[in-house]
């Protein structure tokens, strides 16, 4: 499943990054916030308006805002509470 699709307040770990569909800013950002392959995260917010954007990622301490095109990017696969 993608990242937008994921349940809001289940871990989950990122498997894949299609790197291609982002720009190669958006996609130097992402890494520099520690969101790339492996790493685990968990859906905080979904947006409430027809674009469902934005959504809130909660990884390790901090809680970033990234838009539904970047969580389209993102396959993911959720991860048990004692795993995460």
């Amino acid at each position: 499943m993608t990242l937008d699709q994921l349940p809001i307040g289940t871990p989950a770990r990122i498997t894949a990054v299609d790197w291609t569909v982002l720009v190669a800013e958006e996609g130097q950002r992402l890494r520099a916030l520690g969101i790339d392959e492996g790493a685990r995260l968990t859906l905080a917010y979904r947006g409430v308006f027809a674009g469902r954007d934005p959504l809130a990622v909660e990884i390790g301490r901090m809680t970033v805002a990234i838009r539904r095109v970047h969580a389209l990017a993102m396959t993911v696969e959720p991860v048990s509470e004692a795993a995460a």
